[in-house]
């Protein structure tokens, strides 16, 4: 498997299910501010809920740092919307949920599990150029913390913004990052 990272998402076309209503989604979409893009296997389910709740919780935070949070499936809008109706968890959901019933956005992100036609628990965040710059999959039995998600942007966005410098281990805003060089080679 090759990896997604500083690549340009490819083209898509869905519909999501956002604030009650069925909405248009293309990758033209993502441009133009920082998106996240959470894959996980199918509504109804078990472990999916406690991932997209907890980032449920965390949406508002997001959305200070001017990132967008979309989830996918293969399941439809239509499925999304019932869930939504159906699940208290479900029901505190303000980012897009996106349905991809052919899975082709599922492939194009490589979490497609054929054999079963459902994705795995993928995440991806995107810079404003609809360039990759975190990729992270789990098989379907483990669940995604939105804690360390929002971390990771954080670093992604700093990194973006000071060219040179690199974020260490749990680095979070505030604290001290390098700057590679020859001078640190063995010291670190």
């Amino acid at each position: 498997m090759s990896s997604l990272i500083n690549t340009k998402i490819k083209p898509f076309k869905a519909t999501a299910f956002h604030q009650g209503k069925f909405v248009p989604v293309t990758e033209q979409d993502l441009l133009g501010k920082w998106s996240v893009v959470c894959f996980y296997p199918a509504d109804f389910t078990f472990v999916c809920p406690t991932e997209l709740g907890d980032l449920a919780d965390f949406y508002a935070k997001f959305q200070e740092m001017g990132v967008e949070v979309y989830s996918v499936s293969t399941d439809t809008h239509f499925t999304h919307k019932a869930w939504h109706d159906a699940s208290e968890t479900i029901k505190k959901i303000q980012y897009p949920m996106i349905g991809d019933p052919t899975g082709a956005i599922t492939r194009n992100f490589g979490v497609m599990i054929e054999e079963d036609g459902l994705a795995l628990r993928g995440t991806f965040v995107i810079n404003p150029e609809g360039v990759i710059k975190v990729c992270e999959i789990h098989d379907l039995g483990i669940g995604r913390s939105a804690a360390e998600l929002f971390r990771k942007v954080q670093a992604a966005q700093y990194v973006a913004d000071h060219d040179g410098e690199v974020c260490p281990a749990k680095w979070t805003p505030g604290e001290k990052t390098l700057a590679p060089s020859l001078d640190l080679v063995g010291k670190i």
